[in-house]
């Protein structure tokens, strides 16, 4: 993407069209100095916890119905690097790459917010391979949502140890550890917890939504086009789309596209050639009511762009490291 400043993350989140510039339009990303302050003062905070006797779930321990389980010292890294191997057992057809690179970007920027223990070189590893146009290869089943995206995660994360399949910059496939190599770039050792913080998270889910609701908006859009063409085509009024009709019903998403319509059929010739001396009374349904069913889109798609703007700046992750050093399970 060319002339643009390079996003960077930073402890804060994200927005949508940042996510869209980065999965779509290829922006390069870096990570801010805050970013950075949150990765290691966390990560020194879970290297602190490894070192003591109490068990801490993620860091000493093993998962799900291991929890109860301690892990010897001297195999907590291929603990994590076991759980990124068993966890990528994704079924069927490769994923979209854009819908992967949004999934990488958003969790390198929960990663970022500094809550999950992991150093900097896990979240800029993730970074690398986005600016390289490296992406895994994920496949479509196998997530469990709301525990998690763990399926895909896991398969996006198997190339930062330098496992799996990529897809590379031209598109070509290739595995994972020649595609790094190639880009100058090395695999990274995974340390206490940095597995289950690349792999705990909605960010697949999260980050096909941020993409549909790009989409849908657009769609938003030609639909009231089609709307105010398919109303010139049959010879209909826009008097049904008047400000002071539709304010009589306050819906957000139907005044949108009534505002549309206005606009757009604002002195259309089509229009004003049959204003007056024509003998029907209303304009069959479909036509007059287009506000009203394209608003309720529009409705549904706000509601779920507020849903998402909020977890656009959420941390999610399981167990958090919190600032005063304590280490909660959460959902």
């Amino acid at each position: 993407m060319p002339d643009v400043d390079p996003l960077v993350i930073e402890n804060t989140g994200v927005d949508a069209d940042d996510v869209v510039d980065v999965a779509r339009n290829f922006r390069r990303i870096s990570l801010g100095s805050d970013a950075i302050a949150a990765l290691e003062l966390g990560a020194a905070r879970v290297a602190a916890l490894f070192e003591s006797s109490e068990p801490v779930y993620g860091v000493s321990t093993g998962f799900g119905a291991l929890a109860n389980t301690n892990i010897p010292a001297d195999r907590s890294a291929e603990l994590q690097v076991n759980l990124l191997r068993s966890h990528a057992a994704g079924m069927g057809d490769e994923v979209e790459s854009e819908v992967v690179r949004a999934m990488m970007l958003l969790r390198a920027r929960s990663l970022a917010m500094g809550f999950s223990g992991a150093r900097p070189l896990v979240a800029q590893a993730i970074v690398d391979l986005l600016n390289a146009g490296i992406t895994p290869v994920v496949r479509e089943h196998g997530s469990l949502g709301a525990s998690g995206d763990l399926a895909p995660l896991a398969a996006a994360a198997l190339p930062l140890i330098g496992e799996g399949s990529v897809r590379n910059a031209d598109g070509t496939l290739e595995d994972a550890l020649s595609a790094i190599r190639n880009a100058g770039l090395e695999p990274i050792e995974l340390r206490a917890k940095e597995g289950l913080a690349l792999i705990n998270g909605t960010d697949g889910m999260l980050g096909m939504l941020v993409l549909a609701l790009e989409d849908l908006g657009q769609l938003a859009k030609v639909s009231d086009i089609a709307g105010a063409m398919t109303t010139e085509a049959l010879l209909g009024t826009d008097r049904a789309f008047a400000h002071d009709l539709i304010a009589m019903r306050p819906q957000v998403g139907q005044a949108e596209s009534a505002d549309n319509l206005r606009s757009l059929l604002n002195e259309s010739p089509v229009i004003a050639s049959h204003r007056h001396g024509d003998d029907r009374v209303q304009d069959p349904y479909s036509i007059r009511c287009t506000p009203q069913v394209h608003g309720a889109v529009r409705d549904a798609a706000s509601y779920a762009a507020a849903i998402t703007d909020r977890e656009l700046v959420s941390f999610i992750d399981n167990p958090v490291v919190l600032p005063d050093g304590r280490v909660e399970s959460c959902g």
